[in-house]
């Protein structure tokens, strides 16, 4: 029935002088639920967009980046960087003892397998999920940190700020090979890790 509205209507509005009879009033419940159809519709479609890359044990104790490989060479093979920024996360199941209470940036062998594939693919915050936490926990496995109770998780300042300049000067050079703004981008990132950038910064290269 609502699909039948929607045809009317659409109809009406294309069609003026073919259309004489006079159109109803939508009660206001019809309006309340063609916008949560939509929003429904957003959600799906944003959903669909996301890629989750499992990793497990095996993956990480042999070093092998070949789960995330398979998934980039595709990106760049169907010429989709720009649709999948920010869209990208890990499913990492690491085998632990019930009885070990560490977070998985504090375990040697994940951060060794973070290493090696930051070392492959340094623009790869690009492809990260901000929202869902991703670029958080991958600055995680890459920076020396703490953890406090109250605080959550501490980073040695010195040490982030070197990575984010770091990231800064490759993902501004990646993202310029790409055809992308990179400013506005860069700036969002520092954000994230609670940064401030001003435009002169970006003048001096």
């Amino acid at each position: 029935m609502g699909r039948d509205i929607i045809r009317v209507f659409n109809f009406a509005i294309e069609n003026p002088d073919k259309f004489a009879v006079n159109i109803p009033t939508i009660p206001e419940s019809c309006y309340c639920v063609f916008s949560s159809l939509q929003l429904s519709i957003n959600r799906v479609a944003a959903e669909s967009m996301t890629i989750t890359i499992a990793i497990n044990t095996d993956s990480i104790n042999n070093l092998d980046l070949s789960p995330v490989s398979t998934v980039i060479e595709k990106i760049f093979q169907e010429q989709a960087i720009v649709s999948q920024e920010q869209q990208l996360r890990f499913d990492i199941k690491y085998a632990l003892e019930p009885s070990d209470p560490r977070e998985l940036s504090e375990i040697p062998e994940v951060r060794l397998w973070f290493v090696r594939l930051d070392a492959k693919y340094p623009w790869l915050p690009f492809l990260l999920d901000w929202k869902a936490g991703e670029f958080a926990r991958y600055t995680a496995m890459l920076v020396p940190h703490q953890f406090s109770p109250k605080e959550g998780i501490q980073f040695n300042p010195e040490a982030l700020e070197i990575f984010l300049m770091h990231k800064i000067f490759i993902l501004s050079d990646w993202l310029k090979q790409q055809g992308l703004p990179s400013q506005s981008r860069l700036k969002s990132l520092a954000q994230m890790l609670g940064y401030e950038l001003d435009d002169a910064f970006f003048e001096a290269f």
